[in-house]
């Protein structure tokens, strides 16, 4: 495992945030965009300063959440759409960490789903990034709950029939802290985004649209990961250039979406029942 030095890194350390071994190179196929996400995050962390002794990045099972293994840092790889629930124990246990959950959009919202609610509801201090392309990527394209109306699918050859989740709407309306929305064609954007997330208290949530030119996008017919990238540019649109960005269903509404700080973390006031229980104790 590569170690460095903090403080300030010339561009050249970039590379010391991975662990250049074995795992290398990557599963992801060509033109998929969770190493630009995987790459952002790198970036972000290191302008930041983080210290990888504190911090923990927690993944479940899918192409998305292998990114932890390429990490120098702590990092939990949990069982499928079991992240959220191995976080809020990381996070119980070690409060001073900073933990950071990576999964997508199948991971963290279908079988994870309940999870993600109830992280949301308790405001776990825990810094969210949903991959979202829009399908299950690692086991074959099937479709996932962002799956959109119609689309087609490995398991939708005719078009999907369900109706599909709003990340950010779902996180809001369950009580995360922050929301926001970005794109991986939109790198300097999603890297102003990751750090506004690692920067806030409570449960925050950063959806990160995200190209399968593999899957998704052949059975659209979209095109490669470029077309992809320039379907992501045509589709988006930045919050400040909408009345309504919940209101908006053809295109991709990328900023900060909701931003409260208010209520008193999940851990904290965890932190004040075992205070107050040990007092009583004595």
């Amino acid at each position: 495992m590569t170690h460095y030095s903090l403080g300030d890194e010339p561009s050249d350390r970039f590379l010391d945030r991975f662990r250049l071994d074995e795992r290398f190179p990557h599963i992801l196929c060509p033109g998929c965009g969770i190493g630009t996400a995987m790459a952002t995050l790198v970036r972000t962390l290191q302008e930041l300063g983080r210290d990888p002794t504190k911090l923990c990045v927690v993944s479940g099972i899918g192409c998305s959440s292998r990114v932890p293994g390429y990490l120098d840092c702590d990092t939990f790889h949990t069982l499928h759409g079991r992240s959220l629930a191995a976080a809020t124990g990381v996070k119980l246990a070690r409060p001073d960490l900073e933990v950071i959950v990576f999964g997508g959009d199948g991971d963290t919202l279908a079988i994870g789903g309940n999870h993600f609610i109830h992280a949301a509801r308790r405001n776990l201090d825990l810094n969210v990034f949903v991959i979202n392309n829009r399908t299950y990527g690692m086991t074959g394209g099937q479709y996932s709950p962002t799956t959109p109306t119609h689309d087609i699918a490995a398991t939708a050859p005719w078009g999907n029939c369900e109706r599909d989740f709003d990340i950010c709407f779902m996180a809001r309306a369950a009580g995360a802290m922050f929301v926001a929305r970005s794109t991986t064609y939109h790198v300097a954007h999603l890297k102003k985004m990751m750090k506004l997330t690692l920067t806030k208290t409570g449960f925050s949530v950063l959806e990160i649209v995200s190209q399968c030119p593999t899957l998704y996008g052949r059975h659209q017919r979209i095109g490669d990961g470029v077309a992809m990238l320039k379907w992501m540019k045509e589709k988006s649109v930045d919050v400040g250039k909408v009345k309504d960005p919940w209101g908006e269903s053809e295109r991709f509404v990328i900023g900060v979406l909701h931003d409260r700080e208010e209520v008193l973390p999940y851990t904290k006031l965890y932190q004040q029942v075992r205070e107050k229980a040990a007092g009583e104790q004595r």
